[in-house]
């Protein structure tokens, strides 16, 4: 039994008998929705694994701690980084497997690590977006590389970048390369997403420059085309994975007016964000708004405020849970993220949602922020829909009940097995959502209710007529 279904800390009855229960017309309130994320950093081993070289049972039982602690917080997404710089957390036929896997780029793990994150997520009814880096070769040229990595069977595309190598997004066989990888990805794992981060050109350092002849416009050209094609080819294969991307906080310095900033990311790093967003070019975007609430210079609301008036998808901020009590921001409290939580449900009209930077600070429970989330994410939520892909209303599941003692088990059956299921119940006259779980686990047992509403979700996010039980 998974340990979603074990936190109601409940344990089936085993005498149950049927008890009577009659369909009802009694209003019961709707799903909240809300994207609840984090991201799950590879590079350097940020987040996961924690080291180079443990086992695959010891990576698989890192990854299953990472996710029941998100279904104990009542999130349901995870933002994993599957390709850093040329290479894959997964088994793939175009690059070779990541050095923060095993210690050596190309030697494998002993499993899939993706396919495991994606079986293990969705049984606990947890979203997985695949992240990738698409230009980025090499973070450090101190790095060894395996034999077929890009920077060797296609040296004419590098540029080295100080102690990088990039691949030069200029060059339409890298945009290609980038393509062919993240779509082999969306057709041979059922993810739920692809996100790419804010690594389009290298930022900034010192006095290097970025040598292929290029102006800051048609740089930018480059990207767009990248992203452009990178959505539609998506939503050709399946139309109901996502695609997020997570630029700098800042579109350009001076916008919002009082905002300043030390690069240019419109300028230096070829993200034209806006005009994706504007454009619809994405299902959701998430700027890093690492920055707290108060300063006028980099003002977390008014960042918000601005990047949710720019478009009609979803704007998901980035906020940085790491940086409680950190060396990056000292004496930042846990009240920052949660304050900034709050103003992520009140600040424009677009769907609500926002994903903490990173899952080491919830697994640290850094600063306590992890005992406030409790006390924040009072009840699960379902992801927000996708109308402008889809409207349609999935069939409700059939449902019945029976009651023994103090318990209620719930049974459902739904035809579509990658659909979820969302279970709510009346104790006395309150009403709470109890899980929200994968359409194939079928069953449920809570503490003895009044009345139950189950609906179904399916992967676009939309909801189905609950079915309504009256218990007795």
């Amino acid at each position: 039994m998974h340990k979603w279904l074990l936190s109601l800390c409940l344990i089936l009855a085993t005498d149950l008998s049927a008890q009577s229960y009659v369909p009802s017309t009694e209003k019961h309130p709707q799903i909240t929705r809300e994207f609840r994320a984090a991201w799950v950093t590879a590079i350097y081993n940020i987040d996961w694994p924690t080291r180079t070289g443990l086992s695959a049972t010891s990576q698989q039982a890192e990854a299953r701690a990472i996710l029941d602690k998100l279904v104990s917080l009542r999130m349901n997404a995870v933002i994993l980084q599957v390709r850093p710089h040329g290479d894959a957390l997964y088994s793939s036929g175009i690059e070779p497997w990541s050095s923060w896997l095993t210690g050596t780029m190309g030697r494998s793990p002993g499993y899939d690590p993706l396919d495991y994150w994606v079986k293990q997520a969705h049984a606990r009814g947890i979203e997985v977006h695949a992240w990738f880096n698409p230009f980025r070769a090499l973070s450090n040229t101190s790095h060894s590389v395996g034999g077929n990595h890009i920077s060797r069977t296609k040296p004419y595309l590098i540029k080295r970048y100080g102690t990088m190598l990039w691949c030069d997004p200029s060059h339409p066989e890298t945009r290609s390369q980038a393509l062919s990888v993240i779509l082999d990805v969306v057709r041979r794992y059922d993810i739920d997403g692809v996100h790419l981060d804010d690594y389009f050109y290298p930022y900034p350092s010192g006095n290097f420059k970025f040598q292929d002849g290029k102006s800051p416009a048609q740089r930018r050209a480059f990207v767009d085309s990248f992203v452009s094609k990178l959505y539609s080819s998506v939503k050709q294969q399946k139309p109901w994975v996502r695609v997020g991307i997570s630029p700098f906080g800042i579109w350009r310095p001076g916008v919002p007016n009082t905002i300043e900033a030390g690069v240019d990311a419109y300028e230096n790093l070829a993200a034209d964000s806006r005009k994706w967003l504007k454009n619809g070019w994405v299902d959701y975007l998430a700027p890093q708004l690492y920055w707290r609430i108060s300063p006028q210079k980099q003002s977390y609301s008014t960042l918000l405020s601005w990047w949710r008036s720019q478009g009609s998808r979803p704007v998901w901020p980035g906020i940085a849970t790491t940086r409680i009590q950190s060396s990056d921001d000292p004496g930042r409290p846990a009240a920052e993220i949660i304050n900034q939580i709050e103003l992520s449900r009140k600040i424009g009209k677009n769907w609500v949602g926002h994903i903490h930077w990173s899952v080491k600070g919830l697994m640290k429970n850094q600063g306590g922020i992890s005992t406030r989330l409790a006390r924040v994410y009072i009840q699960p939520v379902a992801v927000p829909p996708m109308p402008w892909l889809s409207k349609s209303t999935p069939p409700a599941p059939i449902v019945n009940a029976s009651l023994s003692g103090g318990s209620t088990l719930v049974n459902w059956n739904h035809g579509n097995p990658t659909s979820k299921v969302a279970v709510q119940a009346r104790f006395g006259s309150i009403w709470r959502t109890i899980s929200i779980g994968p359409a194939y686990t079928k069953s449920l047992t809570l503490p003895r209710a009044d009345a139950i509403a189950v609906s179904a979700i399916d992967r676009f996010g939309n909801i189905s007529p609950a079915k309504v039980l009256s218990l007795r």
